[in-house]
């Protein structure tokens, strides 16, 4: 015999079926309506009345229409049968009320009286949260971090001590803090994510806004870097006190009546793995929620540069992308025959023909026709054909002629000399501001100096690839013989008019040398 399906939420199809017909009142046709009979009815219970008649309700509509413009007049809509449409629905409940009648005429007519059934009430908040929800108005909270980690901290002490209450209310805490980051995370990547897809995207408002959106990216993630390994660390000392003991504690003063205090346990016991998994996995190769966050805030960082170049683009050309494409997409719908169609294809991406396929082999006959292209031996191609597009010989027959600028070719020349006396004077007072030998002395190079250290820096350490890591190594150039003797655990610093260059694992020291071209120099 067949098992009977589970309950879906908990709930039978009769119990489903009512929750979901308590939102009925959303896609009816006098939806507005409805909406403001609620309000109404919100209005009054917000002032401690919560059993209204319909008269009453009546009048809380119509002060809400002297507030509210898009408030429609009580006396323009039929109050009863929409009181009745929501009571039919499950989102108010109707009864009697016969010490509100003031004759037997309405004694007997059934005084009726509505309010919210608890279900009902829920509903219409939702909807009213939607409704009120800024979408575009989605942050990180940065700050949060510190308050995670000081509650870790304190729920290991209470762990520690056997405080079960204060275990439970720090578990709380950190339960919803870690909520509450889930989904403003949630919702601000998904913003971002709809304003990089969005074609309408303001120019002005996003480029008067486009700094404070990257530092608030960046600051969230350094915050985000700098207490990750904190929070891993707090969550294995909480661990440490005692993991099933915490979660007895917190499942016992867990004051909720309807829920056994097996599930309670086990309530808590998943709650905890999955701040766990946010934090600190048991699998050490398995990224953390944390992680995850991170790079998700980096592809952020990405995609708003990627969004700040295609705005300053559309900004530059005084029309997007987009529209451009669009455009052409409208041109080639219309035109009348693939003929012209092809026309326009050429005239707009610049593409014709590849000539190199029309290249014949030397000797076509020593290359077996079976042979495929992947097998077949390259056919050589002139750098004229490859450049331009032009045949060899094409034109006259004859080689074009050879353009020597001697004129251009001076003025490199002058430039290169000019270049190379610049860097000897600079290597001359790199020398004289360091009589000891020692860069890490303290004395700031300016930009020629530094420039002269970047070039001996680089043709040192590129021989050490090939050769042992803990040898010396050395470059000379301008004069200037550059050593760099490896000292492990040691960060040298060089004081430049720009900043500072840091240096690990290798002690620098100049000495004069023969002026010769940047080469490397062989260390005895």
């Amino acid at each position: 015999m067949a098992q009977p399906s589970p309950p879906s939420f908990g709930l039978d199809d009769f119990g489903l079926d009512d929750r979901m017909r308590l939102f009925s009142y959303v896609t009816a046709d006098n939806r507005t309506a409805y909406l403001w009979v609620l309000r109404s009815l919100d209005a009054a219970r917000s002032s401690y009345q919560v059993v209204l008649h319909t008269s009453e309700v009546a009048a809380a509509m119509a002060g809400l229409a002297a507030i509210h413009p898009d408030c429609p007049e009580p006396a323009g809509l039929e109050l009863p049968r929409l009181l009745d449409a929501l009571v039919e629905w499950g989102v108010l409940d109707r009864g009697q009320d016969g010490a509100r009648a003031a004759t037997l005429a309405e004694y007997r007519n059934r005084h009726s009286v509505y309010q919210f059934t608890e279900a009902g009430y829920r509903a219409h908040r939702a909807v009213e949260s939607v409704l009120a929800a800024g979408l575009g108005d989605s942050s990180l909270s940065r700050l949060v971090f510190a308050d995670l980690l000081a509650d870790l901290k304190a729920l290991a002490t209470a762990n520690a001590s056997g405080d079960a209450e204060e275990v439970y209310r720090k578990l709380s805490r950190l339960d919803r803090a870690l909520a509450d980051i889930a989904e403003r995370a949630a919702r601000f990547y998904h913003m971002l994510g709809d304003l990089s897809r969005t074609p309408d995207v303001r120019p002005e408002a996003f480029l008067a806004h486009k700094d404070a959106l990257l530092t608030h990216l960046r600051d969230f993630h350094d915050e985000l870097q700098r207490y990750t390994p904190r929070l891993r660390e707090a969550v294995l000392e909480v661990e440490a006190t005692g993991l099933d003991r915490m979660v007895e504690a917190a499942a016992a003063a867990d004051e909720r009546l309807f829920a056994t205090p097996a599930e309670r346990l086990e309530d808590w016991r998943r709650r905890w793995a999955g701040l766990r998994s946010w934090l600190a996995p048991a699998n050490d190769g398995v990224p953390s929620e944390a992680d995850r966050l991170s790079g998700a805030t980096m592809a952020a960082i990405g995609n708003v540069l990627a969004l700040l170049r295609r705005v300053t683009e559309a900004r530059r050309g005084g029309v997007s992308r987009e529209s451009q494409l669009r455009h052409l997409a409208a041109w080639f719908t219309g035109t009348g025959s693939v003929e012209v169609a092809h026309a326009l294809f050429d005239v707009v991406f610049g593409l014709g023909a590849p000539r190199h396929l029309g290249v014949t082999h030397a000797d076509p006959e020593l290359i077996p026709t079976r042979l495929s292209w992947w097998e077949a031996p390259p056919v050589e191609l002139s750098r004229t054909l490859v450049q331009s597009g032009r045949a060899p010989g094409q034109g006259n027959g004859r080689p074009a002629r050879l353009e020597r600028s001697p004129g251009q070719r001076d003025r490199l020349r002058e430039r290169q000399l000019a270049a190379e006396r610049h860097n000897t004077a600079a290597a001359t007072r790199l020398i004289e501001d360091h009589a000891d030998g020692d860069l890490d002395a303290g004395v700031e190079l300016d930009d020629q100096q530094l420039a002269v250290l970047r070039r001996l820096l680089d043709v040192a350490l590129a021989a050490r690839a090939g050769g042992r890591v803990d040898a010396p190594l050395a470059a000379a150039a301008y004069g200037v013989r550059l050593t760099l003797t490896p000292t492990p655990h040691r960060f040298t610093t060089v004081a430049t008019t720009t900043g500072r260059l840091h240096l690990h694992g290798y002690a620098l020291s100049v000495t004069p040398a023969e002026h010769t071209a940047a080469a490397l120099v062989p260390v005895p």
